[in-house]
């Protein structure tokens, strides 16, 4: 009922700048709160950072004061601008949400993944 679509992965140089987007699809009347993790090779999901429906926001420590979210409500899409990029910034980044439809609520819906890859 719901999809999650992420895109914007790329290979990128250290200090270079990537935005990731995460749409979402489906008969979606509000979204309660959109977060990004990652997931680099042999390591666990981790959180990256949090948006909710009334613009509150929050950040791992490894990235604050170089990633920043955002959210179009109009396109139910949230970007994931990364600066500042480091190696250890290399993973699958998925987007993971909880939304309210017309008839029910939905928690924990996760994208696919979009790989970024740090490295010169």
């Amino acid at each position: 009922q719901v999809q999650l679509v992420e895109s914007g992965g790329d290979l990128v140089q250290p200090g270079g700048s990537l935005r990731l987007s995460c749409a979402a699809s489906g008969s979606i009347e509000s979204i309660y709160r959109m977060d990004w993790f990652r997931q680099a090779p042999g390591q666990q999901r981790e959180f990256v950072a949090r948006i909710t429906s009334n613009g509150y926001t929050n950040y791992a420590d490894s990235v604050k004061g170089r990633f920043t979210i955002s959210r179009d409500n109009a396109k139910k899409t949230v970007y994931l601008q990364m600066n500042s990029l480091k190696p250890e910034d290399t993973a699958v980044y998925f987007c993971n949400g909880d939304f309210q439809l017309q008839f029910e609520a939905v928690y924990g819906i996760w994208g696919q993944g979009t790989q970024v890859t740090v490295s010169s």
